[in-house]
């Protein structure tokens, strides 16, 4: 097949889909360096695609009450004249859409009834949990004439976040009494239902441990609608609820401050390691939730799971035994400390 010359990458999802996808922009420039990559997510992530050397384009979807806008969006991809798009996260309007605006490589999964409206297929079933999520992002690109591997050590995320973003939450942070000459450990204890989440009662039992450790910081994140659910935790010198204060992009800014990023199975997880930064994290043992493929693609990560036998574990099962109760925090502690610790040596 001839080489790629305008490729999209179509991720219209959430926040860790859209970063776990991220690296086969990096492939794509490292097989193709002359190709122009554009991604396409929506208003909500735009900012994870922003600022990364491997993606020459971000294109936000245009959306009609939380649908993809079918004429305008249209309009917008047939204008850009593509001749090659991943759909990533497939969905009918748009796979339609790819069709109609005339690309003529339009790569996607075999599994879905529409799935004729690709001419490129791959056949992998993501829900089983076989492989991790970014690997099944990785070997889209099979499909273009790129067969390569990414590891946690070979992994290119590209994500970063502005100077003027920077700059703006550093100074946000020593506002609010933060020393950050001291560790940052962030704690994200919500996920937004995205997975089973460790008990709030185990969060903040783990939170107040760390901050009895004394010459740290602790931060709160989460969304608005998280703050009052933070409000409920241990009122430390060196805790900051700090839920609500920061948009995508300032987030990304603010997990490059910490040190270690504590949460469940969701988005600011995945920033973190794309970050390089120490995460740990806590998975339910359901298949479509496992970090056998929804863990952080990274080195640095510390993954806790229950400590129980079961099999073909479903959410209801999980959330009715209580499994994720079952965590040992004074294991999850050690782990933090064990990180602090390397990083004062």
């Amino acid at each position: 097949m001839n080489k790629p010359q305008n490729i999209l990458i179509a991720r219209t999802d959430r926040i860790g889909d859209v970063i776990l996808t991220l690296p086969a922009a990096a492939v794509i420039k490292k097989h193709f360096p002359e190709c122009r990559v554009s991604f396409l997510l929506r208003e909500y992530t735009k900012d994870l695609a922003a600022n990364n050397p491997y993606i020459d384009e971000v294109i936000v979807l245009k959306e009609n009450k939380g649908k993809p806008a079918f004429f305008s969006n249209y309009r917008l991809i047939k204008g850009k004249n593509f001749d090659t798009v991943l759909s990533v996260y497939p969905r009918i309007k748009l796979a339609l859409i790819y069709l109609l605006a005339g690309i003529k490589t339009r790569a996607g999964s075999g599994y879905r009834w529409y799935s004729f409206l690709f001419n490129k297929k791959i056949y992998e079933h993501r829900k089983y949990g076989n492989k991790h999520e970014l690997t099944h992002n990785v070997n889209l690109l099979k499909l273009i004439g790129i067969d390569e591997t990414v590891t946690e050590e070979s992994v290119e995320y590209g994500l970063s976040a502005g100077e003027d973003i920077k700059s703006k939450v550093k100074d946000a942070l020593i506002k609010a009494g933060i020393d950050l000459s001291l560790p940052v450990i962030i704690f994200h204890p919500g996920s937004r239902g995205s997975a089973v989440d460790l008990p709030l009662v185990k969060m903040k039992e783990l939170v107040k441990k760390t901050a009895a450790l004394g010459n740290l910081n602790i931060i709160l994140t989460g969304d608005s609608r998280e703050f009052d659910i933070c409000a409920t935790f241990p009122a430390e010198k060196n805790i900051f609820n700090l839920c609500g204060k920061f948009n995508l992009a300032e987030l990304i800014a603010l997990a490059g401050f910490a040190d270690i990023l504590v949460a469940n199975s969701t988005g600011p997880i995945h920033i973190a390691a794309a970050l390089g930064k120490y995460v740990i994290g806590f998975y339910p043992k359901i298949k479509a939730q496992s970090p056998a493929r929804w863990a952080p693609y990274t080195e640095k990560k510390i993954i806790f799971v229950p400590p129980i036998n079961c099999s073909n574990c479903t959410r209801k099962q999980c959330e009715e035994l209580n499994c994720m109760n079952n965590i040992s925090i004074d294991e999850v502690f050690m782990s933090i400390k064990e990180i602090l610790e390397r990083r004062i040596k």
